[in-house]
């Protein structure tokens, strides 16, 4: 398996933008709307978030991908357009209806996916500006310069067209875009799949105001590719915290258009569990740029929990602990207090042996047996110093295990958050 450029663009046949419409009312360049699109209708699947209240891009959606086919999805960023009632529906409908319109397709084939603020309207003639001029540009291609902003900027093609601007533009408080692209062989056969995410604050297990748009040259049957994302989506983004909050909006949708010319990949399989695999592997990466690039955060921490009784109780574990407030604010002070794991993986809501427990922070054992062990306090405070730590805990109940992410909990994340719509 090999790491490659080009993001969700990697595959051939699909096309992307990002501009800037300006949906904050706040001035400035940065881009706001984006659009993925396919050189022809794809095999698709979603999963979308857990939460009761789900914003209309979301309820869209999830009635859009039901039918296994879109070609196309347009997304934006400062504004959730959830909790916005009948209105926010029907702007949701809109945006794929102006999409359509714009790149010549049935709008049922447009998803539409948003993230920011919840509760506000979105500024529909800013938007519908922002697809126009989004649409123009994934038509016009790489072009020496177009009017690119739905401001009347004219902005060179090169910083809207393509992977990059798209990811920039479905960016909230994340600090740097989120992509990635792997090849791999299939039977002899080379396939890619492509991916970009945001996410950085309200992020939970199963999922947090995160948005994931994969997209694969892989030919694969409409029920392999869904099982395929719901698998892929329980080991990755549902294995990654950083404030307990779950989100209004999140979502994750994959296209696969089949290019690559594959005996198609159906489920039970061989080449279903390869590229399940490999799905799975792209995603994760993604997750973890998002558990690092939590609100606030300064490292990313990795909890693996291994010798459990069952999977699902290693899950649970793994991510009660990675999602502690105090095991959280600990690894930010630097702080080797091991009793916040233990005490968080003793209320996980599954049984564990409390006199079997062994904790290691990086290579530094401090609990054997559930008996402490002396250790250098001063080699423990320079790993913890680190930008990336790991918790290993081992149950010694069964054979499972499990890996949850997420980040330090850190004064900025208040700072952040006490004024997030300001």
């Amino acid at each position: 398996m090999q790491i490659i450029n080009g993001g969700v663009t990697a595959p051939a046949g699909f096309k992307t933008a990002g501009v800037h419409a300006n949906i904050k009312g706040k001035g400035g360049t940065k881009k706001d709307v984006a659009l993925l699109v396919a050189s022809a209708p794809c095999t698709a699947a979603g999963v979308y978030t857990l939460s009761e209240v789900k914003a209309a891009p979301v309820l869209l959606s999830q009635e859009l991908t039901a039918s296994g086919r879109l070609q196309a999805v347009v997304m934006n960023s400062g504004n959730a357009n959830a909790c916005t009632g009948q209105q926010g529906l029907q702007d949701a409908k809109t945006m794929t209806e102006v999409a359509g319109e714009a790149l010549g397709l049935d709008p049922k084939l447009v998803g539409v996916a948003s993230t920011g603020v919840i509760g506000v309207n979105l500024p529909m003639d800013r938007v519908i500006a922002g697809i126009k001029a989004a649409a123009a540009v994934v038509m016009a291609g790489p072009v020496a310069e177009v009017a690119a902003t739905a401001d009347d900027t004219a902005t060179a093609a090169a910083t809207t067209f393509g992977p990059d601007a798209a990811a920039e533009a479905i960016m909230t408080t994340d600090t740097f875009p989120k992509q990635v692209a792997l090849r791999f062989d299939l039977n002899g056969t080379p396939i890619t799949i492509g991916a970009m995410a945001k996410g950085s604050g309200m992020i939970h297990p199963n999922m947090g105001t995160m948005l994931g748009f994969v997209t694969t040259d892989a030919a694969i049957a409409p029920d392999a590719l869904l099982a395929a994302l719901r698998a892929a989506t329980d080991l990755s983004y549902n294995m990654i915290t950083v404030d307990g909050d779950t989100s209004t909006n999140d979502q994750v949708i994959l296209l696969a258009n089949g290019v690559a010319g594959n005996e198609p990949i159906t489920l039970g399989t061989p080449a279903y569990e390869t590229f399940t695999a490999a799905l799975t592997e792209a995603m994760t990466i993604l997750a973890k740029a998002i558990a690092r690039d939590g609100e606030g955060a300064t490292k990313l921490i990795e909890v693996q929990v291994k010798g459990a009784a069952s999977e699902a109780a290693a899950r649970a574990i793994a991510k009660t602990i990675v999602g502690s407030s105090l095991v959280k604010a600990a690894a930010f002070g630097a702080d080797a207090n091991w009793g916040r794991i233990i005490a968080a993986a003793g209320r996980a809501g599954v049984p564990i042996n409390q006199f079997t427990v062994t904790i290691t922070m990086g290579e530094i054992l401090v609990l054997q047996d559930s008996t402490p062990v002396p250790f250098d306090e001063e080699l423990a405070l320079a790993y913890l110093k680190g930008d990336s730590i790991l918790f290993t805990v081992d149950l010694k109940m069964g054979e499972a295990a499990a890996t949850a992410w997420g980040c330090d909990l850190t004064y900025d994340y208040v700072k952040i958050n006490g004024s997030y719509r300001t």
